[in-house]
């Protein structure tokens, strides 16, 4: 199962009221995005853990300052 970024969100359409399940998964989020909440403070350390592998999956290398 891949990994999410944050819990499913159930969407329902008021005018049809069909409802729609989005899920977060991690490896749809943008490079930007996932160095942005590396770098966020008050980050959730596993949330940031699991960017940081995702980034490494990717091939991406981080330079820390």
């Amino acid at each position: 199962m891949p990994v999410k970024f944050s819990p499913s969100v159930t969407r329902v359409d008021r005018q049809t009221k069909k409802v729609v399940i989005e899920h977060n998964y991690i490896k749809q989020m943008s490079k930007e995005s996932l160095f942005e909440y590396i770098n966020k403070d008050g980050a959730i350390p596993k949330r940031r853990a699991k960017c940081i592998k995702e980034l490494e999956r990717r091939g991406i290398k981080i330079q820390w300052n």
